[in-house]
């Protein structure tokens, strides 16, 4: 998911980057980054698509007609190659189609295949993945079951950006001079706007985006194991300077307390759960729940509660599953991922699901 992610900004750099050659006159360099950045513009939409589908399906690898999704890609790279046949390219014209803020209708040939391959190409990609992925969201059964809160923010923030960001490129179409002052203030204007409502957004929500854009890292330190589980940066370089010393009475109030709300509460079906979230709702500092965890109970807050989540999964199952499938179970009992839910139930009971269950059967 993360690759397919790495691509579409990729994508939206070299937009950019050759937009910034050709308005800087640097038309030595505008022949090879355009050539080198068109197999990627045709492989964005596919991306952008791929994406969403995967994570409303809940899904984390390719089937086998996903790959289907590159051959426009492979086309494209076959576009651009340098063949002894390629025909001689007029890159001043390319260079002043794009400064007329026409980068994606650019009528002048830019490879082996005719003129119509890059400019009725690459709008049609756009518009056709673009249609596809809201249809996938607005049909998608896992939609409002089996994904959390968090994950429909996040995947209808990204769509409506990308839609419009999209929808944005095909003003040429609508307005052709773009060269009009007026007109061209307006489309800077309007791009500027909208980029500042998500930076004002982003700063209001930052939450939203942790598992998605921003990601943990691992420190390397025992002593902080518990910042893989935490989003926010001040408060995980706090965990690592804070010394914590509890008197025996606090520890056992303060673990007894931790395991009442998980049992009575049952947080742990919330897949976005997490130890700042036990912290607050409990109003006990979150470097002392790490430290309980870790020397009073001996797991870290993963590990805990994912302990939680397959407790759930086994009493679900023989209930369920005639009517849903293990995967489904799984989700319902808290976890984000099928490789999360795989690893924690080998890892609370030595086997897989359904070696566990066979062998309870039996016995």
């Amino acid at each position: 998911m993360n690759r397919l992610l790495s691509i579409i900004f990729f994508s939206r750099f070299g937009q950019v980057l050759v937009m910034l050659l050709v308005s800087s006159n640097q038309h030595n360099f505008l022949a090879f980054f355009y050539q080198l950045f068109t197999p990627v513009y045709f492989l964005g939409p596919a991306c952008f698509y791929l994406y969403i589908a995967n994570f409303v399906s809940a899904r984390t690898r390719f089937g086998k007609l996903d790959w289907l999704h590159l051959i426009p890609a492979v086309l494209a790279l076959i576009h651009v190659l340098p063949l002894p046949f390629s025909p001689s390219i007029r890159w001043e014209v390319i260079a002043n189609q794009i400064t007329d803020n026409k980068q994606l209708f650019i009528t002048e040939r830019s490879g082996n295949f005719a003129a119509w391959f890059y400019y009725l190409g690459r709008p049609a990609l756009l518009l056709g993945y673009l249609c596809a992925s809201w249809f996938a969201v607005l049909k998608s059964k896992t939609i409002h079951t089996l994904i959390s809160d968090s994950d429909r923010k996040w995947i209808f923030f990204f769509l409506k950006a990308g839609t419009f960001f999209q929808v944005v490129s095909f003003m040429p179409l609508i307005v052709w001079d773009m060269k009009e002052p007026m007109v061209n203030v307006s489309f800077i204007l309007l791009n500027c706007l909208v980029l500042l409502v998500i930076v004002v957004f982003i700063l209001h929500q930052p939450r939203m985006f942790y598992g998605y854009l921003f990601v943990s890292v691992d420190l390397g330190n025992d002593a902080v194991e518990v910042v893989k589980e935490l989003p926010e940066p001040v408060v995980a370089a706090t965990l690592v300077s804070k010394k914590v010393k509890l008197l025996p009475d606090q520890l056992s109030t303060y673990s007894d307390s931790m395991k009442s709300y998980m049992e009575n509460k049952a947080p742990y079906l919330q897949n976005d759960f997490q130890i700042v979230d036990l912290a607050g709702e409990l109003d006990i500092p979150v470097h002392h729940c790490s430290f309980v965890l870790n020397n009073l109970l001996g797991k870290n807050f993963r590990d805990w509660i994912n302990g939680y989540r397959i407790g759930f999964f086994i009493e679900q199952y023989p209930l369920k599953s005639e009517l849903m499938t293990i995967e489904a179970i799984a989700y319902e009992s808290g976890f984000k991922s099928l490789a999360t839910f795989y690893n924690a139930f080998k890892k609370e009971t030595g086997l897989m699901p359904k070696t566990f269950f066979s062998q309870k059967k039996v016995s």
